[in-house]
């Protein structure tokens, strides 16, 4: 059966750099609609305590979600090296489509068929195709990739992950210093070596109670205009759901692929709020049995870029593979571990060993 590499990555990092001095004048309401009265940099040094969030970058006004896509992409193929006309597929991960300055979420067309455009392909078989899947919708999108490769429907893809969560977010809630836009992507291809590559995976969805954990809702300042819908996160039920679940699935993906988590090189993990990370990987070693771990196995980028959703790991994977990511690197032969939560709620990981 063939398996699934990387054999090219490529990301893009708005040139906007956000920080908190931009947060300075808004006001903010509670989830209840009731305006928050502490003063303004008391509110937002509480979150950076937080989250750890500094800066994020945001997309300039004419700038759109599939113009990072394109970016990341057309950076993706030529690191390749690869004819971009032979590609099978497209898969791009996005949660809010083609948004603009509005908050107007638009996929018609996909983003998928939008990056074949700009990228100027003209091949008919290469295929489009759109992945919604929340944040873990990037590692998602390579686990379809890895799908189609061992059933033999494909050799080479391309797999895009790009939000532009900045247009999306309501001005009123705190919560909005949070996100952030960007986009990753690489390119796979088949190998019939079995022993590198993609050795496993695990997806877990949970769409009962937890299926509005993150939603779309109105403002929270309630006698602002109802219609107009942002991105709103309960962020107390997300975090002890994800401490609940993430750890288990991720020792599931390991122990799937026969390994131990000391076999483990990296583990590039979702990031939505520092705290959470740190809480999820200390609860990983300890089903392990370990108290202690080097934190340098679990990189973090959300200090100075935010969280970008489906873009934040093809970005951190991209930024250490070209040693753009300070004082980390890949190990040849190594294996790293792609780990994702997120709306649906929806959790996901993969086991990669580099050739």
């Amino acid at each position: 059966m063939p398996n699934t590499i990387i054999i090219g990555s490529g990301s893009c990092l708005p040139t906007k750099v956000v920080g908190k001095e931009h947060f300075m004048d808004s006001v903010f309401y509670t989830d209840e609609g009731e305006k928050i009265d502490k003063p303004n940099e008391e509110v937002i040094q509480k979150f950076i305590e937080i989250t750890e969030i500094e800066n994020r970058r945001y997309l300039e006004d004419g700038e759109h979600n599939s113009d990072l896509g394109y970016r990341a992409a057309k950076e993706a193929i030529a690191d390749a090296k690869i004819d971009q006309e032979d590609l099978d597929y497209i898969i791009y991960a996005s949660n809010f489509g083609e948004v603009n300055k509005d908050g107007m979420s638009n996929f018609m067309p996909s983003m998928s068929s939008r990056v074949k455009n700009k990228l100027g392909i003209k091949n008919r078989r290469t295929v489009n195709y759109d992945m919604i899947f929340g944040c873990p919708g990037w590692v998602e999108a390579l686990i379809m990739a890895d799908t189609l490769i061992k059933a033999k429907k494909a050799k080479l893809i391309l797999v895009v992950g790009s939000e532009t969560l900045s247009r999306v977010t309501d001005k009123f809630d705190r919560n909005k210093m949070i996100f952030a836009d960007g986009a990753g992507a690489v390119v796979v291809k088949a190998t019939d070596d079995e022993t590198v590559g993609i050795i496993a995976d695990n997806t877990i969805c949970d769409n009962g109670p937890e299926l509005y954990y993150l939603e779309n809702s109105p403002s929270l300042k309630l006698d602002e205009d109802r219609r107009p819908l942002y991105i709103r996160m309960h962020g107390r039920k997300i975090y002890e759901y994800a401490l609940k679940n993430v750890p288990d699935a991720i020792k599931e993906t390991i122990d799937k692929a026969n390994l131990g988590i000391d076999d483990i090189d990296k583990i590039l993990i979702h990031q939505a709020n520092a705290k959470m990370d740190y809480a999820m990987i200390s609860r990983l070693f300890k089903l392990y049995g370990r108290t202690e771990y080097d934190h340098a196995i679990a990189p973090m980028t959300i200090q100075q870029f935010g969280n970008s959703s489906v873009a934040t790991i093809p970005t951190m994977f991209d930024l250490i593979r070209k040693g753009k990511l300070e004082n980390h690197a890949f190990k040849d032969k190594g294996n790293i571990l792609f780990a994702s939560v997120g709306a649906g709620m929806n959790i996901n990981a993969v086991v990669y060993r580099f050739p």
